[in-house]
Formats: C-alpha cells, structure tokens, sequence
C-alpha cells in the first residue's frame, strides 16, 4: 500500500477544502441582490431632452440614451458600430417573444449581424421626440448598472440576458447629441423598470428627478426600485413626504404603431379641473377625461419639452395667469404666447414671483402646485414667457405635461400599486434633483 508523507496530506487536504469553499463565496458574491438601482441624468441644452447612459454589451461600453418615462422598451442603434459577442437573438414565438408581446416574426437576408438575423420577432422603436419609428429585431445582452442604497450609488450590477429592441440610424435624428436609442420607462413587461424589478426581485417602482440645468452642467437621478430616495444637503428622504394620486390606464394605445385592442403604455394622472392663483379656471371638463376612444385626460411626458394644452384650456390659463400677474405684456417669444419683462417681476425660493398653477386631482385637497420655477421660462435676456404651448383644438391628449415642468420634481411612479407620488418643487426643502450625491460609497 502506498504512503504518503504528512505534510503532502495536509496540502492536498488544504488544497480540497479551498476548492470546495471558494465556489460558495463567489456565488455568494453573485448573489448581491440591490434594493434599487441608480441611473444619471444630464439635460441636453441644444433639445431640452433629458439623457442617461448605461453600460452594455460584452466587453461592456457606455451607451447614451434619450429618457422616455412612457417609452415602452430599451432601444438602441444596431446599424453602426454596434459590436458585441454576448448578442442573442431569440427565435420567433419563444418565451421571450411573448413577454415582449412580439408576435411579428420575419426573416432579413443582410446579415446576420446585430438587427438582421432570421427567424426572430419584432417590435416597432419609436423616437417620440420626432414622432417617427420603424420595425426593429427584438434581442438581448447584457446590461450593467449601478446599485444604490438610496444616498450614494453603489457596485455595479448586471443583466445577463436584458430584451431590448434594434433601432436604426434614421431613427437617431432629432435626438441628442451622441445619443443612440432611448431608454423606455413604460408599462410593458420589457421596459426598464420591470426587466430590472424581475431580474433583481425589487417591487415594480422607479422615480425620476430631472435637473434644470442644461448641457451637462448638473446631473438629475432616475432610481429603479425601492426607496430612499435621499438628498444633499443633510441627506434628505423625499420619498417621505410624497403627496399621491392614482395612475390612470388609457384603453387605446398612445404609440405610433399598435395593434387593435393594445392599451397605452403611458402614465394617465386624473387632473379635475386647473386654478390659477388658487381660483378654478373654466374649462370644458370633458376634455380632462379619456373617452372610449383613448382622446383626452393628461399624460406626463419626459421627451415633450414644455406642457402643451388643448387650445380652450390653454387660452384659458393663459387670460387667467395674465390677469393674476398684472405685468405688462411684451413682445411674445415662439413658443410662448405669454411673455413679461423680467425687471417687472421678483424672484422667491421657488422661482420667478409670479401665480401658482395648480392641478387639481383626485379630490380639492390633492393638488400638483407648479411654482415659478417650471411655469417661467427665460426666453431671452430680460423676458419671461410663461412655460407652456398650444397644443391645438384637436389633440390626441389634452394636457401633456412636459418635461420642464417636471424638473426639480421628484416623481415616484409605483406600477404594483398604480399610484403616482410627487414631491412639487424641491426647492422648498432646499434642495434641487441635481443634489444626489453620485459619489460611490462602495
């Protein structure tokens, strides 16, 4: 019988238990779970659009993306340079097809290569900013973003197999500047807030809190999960003091291209009627609503620039707002038709001196107040326009609210519990979205 030494027993002993233990500790490892996760968000000052990037791809780069809170998918441009060896492309009528409601299968005889392969399903990315969209591959790769504990952004966490959708170069025009798709934060089942929710097992939640500065001067914050949602200075909890209101389903769909019987995948609040300078102002209240055929009620938007109103409702806020001022008028600045010298008007915490808007919801107790800081816009030196377009007699939505006046705003959009909570301007509480401190902690 052959023997060993004592020492080559231990070794090999040694040697063993390693081998046995250290698999544990890295799934341990890979086993980190994030309560929520943490995106950047910079404005573009030449589109007023409000871009985040993410990282994606094997090896992993960064990718620039156009945030649109009722965007139903990831897309991203596959046409140029889209180079990566973890792409897969799941075949027609799997499961992931069906999750993404894609039941569109084709063949495309270019490739293959990143957007044309055969047999696999499609959906249709749409750059709403331009209102234009096109039939793109439904596909996967990895997606890596950052973990938080609400206060500070942490390790970096990854999505082996994310479902996006292939978009093309045309479809990039009219948005920001080395932007390459759009980051969706819509309803679907393969938008960013549910992917994430699914492959993480945190509640189906994510808030935004877009910056007011443009061209990359401050840097807002998308968060996607649970709270906290934690601020400068002193560390600031504003999901504490969120005031809420219901999320309402539009029955037709909102897209440039659907299907009969689709449903929107766009965010719907219930606005009851508007006040300025706290006395209601009147409006037809059918066009609050949404009727049958999917017309009217309000939609919050990230890619419209500036809240748009149906005609009748915004010449009504506008003679309301004028008559509350009691500013002389000056020469209008497209878009606006409402324009003041600013040397004519004070300045406060939360803005410009001038009316509040309020939009009343679900009862006379809930209101989304909008100070002066997102109803007045600097137009030029010396003019400030009040905020807000004509969206025409005959709009698909009768009041979208934009993505002006939603900065400085946190906006906590709760799909399990079909709620919205906001904050109203964060500038009472002396702070601003700009004020999350992107230092790692990790």
């Amino acid at each position: 019988m052959a023997s060993f030494h004592p020492r080559l027993v231990l070794l090999l002993f040694i040697s063993l238990f390693v081998f046995l233990v250290s698999p544990s500790f890295a799934a341990q490892k890979s086993s980190f779970r994030p309560r929520a996760l943490v995106l950047p968000v910079t404005k573009d000052a030449a589109t007023g659009q409000y871009v985040t990037s993410l990282k994606q791809r094997t090896p992993l780069v960064p990718v620039k993306l156009t945030v649109d809170v009722g965007g139903r998918f990831l897309w991203v441009n596959c046409d140029s340079g889209y180079v990566s060896s973890s792409y897969r492309t799941p075949r027609c009528r799997s499961a992931q097809c069906s999750l993404a409601r894609a039941d569109t299968c084709g063949d495309c005889f270019d490739g293959p290569r990143p957007g044309c392969n055969n047999r696999t399903c499609s959906l249709f990315p749409e750059n709403t900013a331009t209102q234009s969209s096109t039939i793109g591959e439904v596909t996967e790769d990895i997606v890596s973003v950052l973990s938080t504990d609400g206060s500070n952004p942490g390790r970096a966490v990854s999505v082996p197999r994310f479902l996006f959708t292939c978009g093309s170069t045309f479809l990039t025009q009219g948005l920001a500047t080395g932007v390459t798709g759009v980051a969706g934060l819509g309803r679907t089942k393969i938008a960013l807030p549910s992917q994430f929710a699914s492959a993480f097992s945190f509640r189906r939640k994510f808030a935004v809190c877009l910056p007011s500065s443009g061209g990359g001067s401050s840097t807002g914050v998308v968060f996607l999960g649970n709270s906290p949602y934690k601020f400068l200075p002193g560390g600031v909890d504003v999901s504490a003091s969120l005031t809420f209101t219901p999320l309402l389903i539009n029955p037709v769909s909102t897209a440039g291209v659907s299907t009969a019987g689709e449903r929107s995948d766009e965010y719907f609040i219930g606005v009851k009627s508007i006040k300025v300078n706290g006395k209601t102002i009147p409006v037809n209240s059918t066009l609050l609503k949404i009727n049958k055929e999917g017309y009217g009620g309000t939609k919050i938007s990230t890619v419209s620039r500036y809240t748009a109103l149906e005609t009748s409702i915004y010449n009504a806020v506008v003679a309301a707002f004028v008559k509350s001022l009691s500013v002389a008028r000056v020469k209008s600045v497209a878009p606006f038709g409402a324009c003041f010298s600013s040397k004519s008007i004070g300045s406060t915490r939360v803005g410009p001196a001038v009316p509040t808007i309020d939009l009343v919801l679900q009862n006379p107790k809930v209101s989304w107040r909008i100070f002066g800081g997102n109803s007045m816009v600097e137009a030029k030196k010396d003019v400030l326009c009040l905020g807000f377009v004509d969206g025409g007699s005959e709009p698909r939505t009768s009041i979208v609210i934009g993505g002006y006046q939603l900065e400085d705003n946190l906006l906590q959009f709760d799909l399990a519990s079909s709620r919205l909570g906001f904050s109203s301007s964060l500038r009472f509480r002396q702070t601003t979205c700009a004020n999350f401190n992107f230092t790692s902690n990790a």
